[in-house]
């Protein structure tokens, strides 16, 4: 167990080298909020107090911290085969871990392509897009549609997707070509848990999106099935089956980023079958290795797949895309470990029937004041608030959290809450009375 002792003092933290991502840094040194060790829902500080873990790490790790079964397939697999490159070379691991994957994808996509984040998986969904229209000799097709409020990654494909304005200002002159639809947020949805009733007109953005700059030109359609780091937006009913309906009308790819619903966190494998819609690509990372090592992948559809291969000459590379560390050896053996347990211990099933006590759980929260909207689906839930009448915001909120003893992700003014399929109902208590305690100042 590690113990305070064992990390660098505050005084070499805040003179400390490090840059961290997404992090107010200054504010951070000033105050440093640590975690030394973690095992199964709990982390632990780095003053011995013990944090629940009430976003799964960062919707990574669903099984809980510290699974001897990753850790013990990770250290064989070290000293079996380190690494070798996925360039003319692969390995059996690699293989195993495709097709277990793909067990869990819906029916008509079964080709996976392993990179190493969320990030790279989104950008290259991308480039497998317009792999796929070349190839069928549509090339003018270099036009992405996205939606506002979305998040799809910081590389400059999914930057440039993403509707999330400070993720993109200082980059502006970098962006590709992408046009936004409306977000699905509506204000008589709010206090709706599930897929709210309204909205899902909103699909038909996407048409005039056609309309306006000709199917010709569009090469997808990208959305988050449930727009998770923005404050869990779930998809009003009909919404993401009418995008179905056009992209297939007019010749336009699905691609559902799945990063965060993936791997059981709306109660099925992915959110594609919990919405019952199949699009032409899913893109996945997070909870692929439970968290402990970085990986991310991309299902594709066997048509786009085998299109891509068809056009090219035999004994030449049909996709010219890559990364030193796709396919990883310790990589595909984290896989492999995790949806073990997934498989074994029954976890997406588990995960699915603790949902209505969740939802319910955090649906309370409802009537305290400065609360201004709930939404939740499956073991994913957002809490917004309003500062202006609590006299924080959620930056500071989570802060106040982590005091608390409970770590959670907000962004902007909405908590976000993600817990481990493996907490118990006593868990789920102890989080809401703590949000409750510091919404109101104890």
């Amino acid at each position: 167990m590690t113990t305070s002792n064992d990390i660098p003092q505050l005084a070499s933290i805040r003179g400390a080298k490090q840059w961290l991502p997404f992090t107010p840094n200054r504010d951070f040194l000033s105050e440093p909020k640590m975690f030394t060790s973690a095992q199964g829902c709990y982390y632990k500080s780095d003053d011995g107090r013990t944090i629940f873990d009430a976003s799964s790490g960062l919707f990574t790790s669903p099984a809980g911290h510290g699974r001897t079964e990753i850790a013990e397939s990770v250290y064989a697999q070290i000293l079996e085969l380190d690494f070798t490159p996925s360039f003319l070379r692969a390995h059996p691991k690699s293989f195993q871990a495709a097709a277990r994957v793909a067990e869990l994808l819906p029916n008509d996509i079964d080709k996976v392509f392993f990179v190493n984040s969320g990030s790279e998986a989104v950008d290259t969904a991308m480039k497998i897009s317009a792999a796929y229209h070349r190839a069928r000799r549509d090339a003018s097709r270099t036009m992405f549609v996205s939606r506002e409020r979305s998040y799809h990654g910081v590389n400059i494909g999914g930057t440039s997707l993403s509707g999330m304005i400070n993720n993109r200002r200082t980059f502006h002159g970098m962006m590709l070509p992408v046009v936004h639809m409306r977000h699905t947020w509506l204000p008589e949805n709010r206090f709706t848990l599930g897929q709210p009733a309204k909205g899902g007109e909103l699909a038909d953005d996407l048409q005039r999106m056609v309309d306006l700059y000709g199917a010709e030109n569009i090469a997808a359609c990208i959305v988050e099935p449930i727009a998770g780091s923005i404050g869990v937006y779930v998809p009003p009913t009909g919404y993401l089956e009418k995008l179905r309906e056009i992209c297939t009308t007019h010749g336009i790819l699905l691609i559902f980023d799945e990063v965060i619903c993936g791997f059981g966190r709306t109660g099925q494998n992915f959110a594609a079958q919990s919405f019952n819609v199949t699009p032409d690509i899913i893109t996945m990372a997070k909870a692929i290795t439970n968290g402990c090592v970085p990986m991310g992948a991309v299902g594709v559809s066997e048509h786009v797949y085998q299109t891509i291969l068809d056009a090219a000459p035999e004994e030449t590379i049909e996709f010219f895309h890559g990364y030193t560390w796709s396919s990883h050896p310790v990589a595909c053996a984290a896989s492999l470990a995790a949806l073990d347990i997934y498989k074994n211990e029954g976890l997406f099933e588990q995960a699915r029937n603790l949902s209505p006590y969740f939802l319910k759980r955090i649906s309370e929260l409802a009537s305290m004041t400065g609360v201004t909207d709930i939404r939740g689906f499956g073991m994913l839930g957002a809490i917004d608030i309003d500062p202006h009448l609590l006299g924080f915001n959620g930056y500071e909120w989570q802060k106040r959290l982590f005091d608390r003893g409970i770590h959670l992700k907000t962004t902007g003014n909405s908590a976000i809450l993600a817990p481990p399929f493996i907490a118990t109902q006593d868990d789920l208590d102890y989080a809401i009375e703590g949000l409750k305690e510091t919404l109101i100042g104890n």
